[in-house]
């Protein structure tokens, strides 16, 4: 493809919590064995873009080593190959990335020494699939300078999480308000923009003269009468887990039989680093019903509408409902969990009670799993 690829995995959210405390959002833990990174990477080598830079910066440590072999996403066989930037002191800038704008910037000679006339610009916090190649077509058929790829806001999403865009009947946008309290329209961005490169080297390096970091409000926002921006309309799945009820949201859609055929059997595929582990294990007594149980776990309770990941554990007589139990838990005996996520490295004491009563309780114990 005739791109190369920008990832944006380094910002912070508070909104979600104790989980960004220990690592990035996009290297959340997404439907049992992939992190939410891996859809952009799919979605980039699906596409045929074999040059991808990925922007990290919060938290990066476990994304980093998630990200430690371009392998497993098939990057960078003979050409291209999969980058990670990490925010660098020189004798010029001694600043972490102070926005989307400024994280491209601190990393422009990549773009400078790329020769792909466009670049493909998506953050690392979405889960979706996508043929770039597509909107790269829509995009040179509008002669387009930015092309935004936009969905309708569904009812029950808060329209202050996302930007909202508005426009005319050529699709060019004329409006655009960044995470307004109310939205005075349904259509959002989803943060994936197409634009050419030279273009975008300049806009980086005018808006950096002037001391502006933000690629949607000093560029898409600033710039949306003097250039071509259009936006290209999705309805197929994507979802953004900014949020700690949207993250729960997402995982618990991979529940439904037609989000997990159209993830993992239809179209292009889903990658993710691998982990040699044994097979789910269900003792004798364990109850499984419509939940996903990732590779290394060993069952020995209840478990119903609920989502495993990797070296999860279920003492006896536990019963887990409407939860997420991320990576390596330990859950003691008579475990009650309910409406929660539970953390990774977690061990739970036998006989404990979590319910989330009003929206999802994020578990967090610091028991020691072995006693000294």
């Amino acid at each position: 493809m005739r791109a190369v690829g920008i990832i944006l995995a380094g910002g912070n959210n508070n909104k979600m919590r104790s989980l960004t405390k220990i690592r990035a959002v996009a290297a959340m833990p997404i439907a049992g064995s992939y992190r939410a990174i891996d859809f952009a990477l799919s979605n980039m080598t699906n596409s045929h873009i074999q040059k991808v830079a990925v922007l990290t910066q919060y938290n990066a440590r476990s994304l980093n080593e998630h990200l430690n072999s371009s392998k497993w996403w098939d990057f960078g066989r003979k050409q291209g190959g999969l980058y990670v930037f990490t925010p660098t002191i020189t004798a010029d800038n001694g600043y972490w990335y102070r926005g989307t704008a400024d994280a491209i910037h601190q990393n422009l000679d990549f773009l400078k020494r790329c020769h792909e006339p466009y670049v493909v610009i998506t953050s690392g916090d979405s889960v979706y699939k996508m043929d770039y190649n597509k909107i790269l077509e829509y995009h040179i058929a509008k002669k387009a300078d930015i092309t935004v790829v936009c969905r309708p806001l569904d009812q029950w999403e808060d329209a202050s999480r996302f930007g909202i865009v508005k426009m005319d009947d050529s699709r060019r946008i004329e409006e655009f308000e960044e995470k307004p309290m109310v939205a005075n329209a349904s259509t959002i961005s989803t943060g994936i923009y197409v634009i050419r490169r030279r273009l975008l080297i300049e806009m980086i390096e005018h808006c950096a003269e002037e001391d502006r970091y933000d690629f949607v409000t000093d560029i898409l926002i600033r710039y949306k009468n003097l250039k071509k921006i259009y936006g290209y309309k999705i309805k197929d799945y994507w979802s953004s887990i900014s949020t700690v009820e949207a993250y729960y949201r997402t995982n618990m859609d991979f529940l439904k039989p037609e989000v997990r055929s159209y993830f993992f059997k239809e179209g292009a595929e889903v990658y993710s680093k691998v982990s040699d582990l044994p097979p789910a294990k269900y003792n004798p007594g364990a109850v499984v019903k419509n939940s996903l149980v990732a590779s290394g776990s060993i069952i020995n309770g209840i478990v119903e509408n609920s989502i495993l990941f990797r070296k999860t554990f279920v003492g006896n007589n536990c019963v887990i409902k409407n939860s997420i139990i991320l990576n390596d838990v330990y859950l003691g005996d008579n475990t009650y969990i309910e409406n929660c996520i539970v953390e990774s490295n977690n061990t739970i004491r036998a006989n404990t009670r979590h319910i989330g009563e009003n929206g999802i309780k994020v578990v967090l114990e610091k028991n020691e799993r072995y006693a000294q």
